[in-house]
């Protein structure tokens, strides 16, 4: 059984282009993490692909704003609608 990565490394730009393949299979294999630098400055992050955030559908976000505006309005002390306070306030 192959032991798994838990820590990120840094990868230079250049090495990176040097080691793409060694990378990539170490990625998918071991479920390794680079940080990319260019200069020293991290740019890019290369993770496997089943560790990105699940995303969410259009639908799945407008029903969570449509819930964040329910909640707000059950607190909602002011006559005046949220849209008519910012409209003052753009005055």
């Amino acid at each position: 059984m192959k032991q798994k990565r838990k820590t990120t490394e840094e990868i230079g730009i250049r090495e990176l282009k040097a080691r793409a393949s060694d990378v990539v299979r170490a990625v998918k294999e071991q479920r390794a993490r680079y940080i990319v630098t260019q200069r020293g400055v991290p740019v890019a992050a290369i993770i496997p692909l089943d560790a990105l955030p699940a995303r969410k559908t259009d639908d799945e976000v407008w029903e969570r704003l449509l819930k964040i505006g329910e909640e707000l309005g059950k607190g909602w002390q002011s006559d005046k609608s949220a849209v008519e306070i910012l409209s003052e306030m753009r005055r």
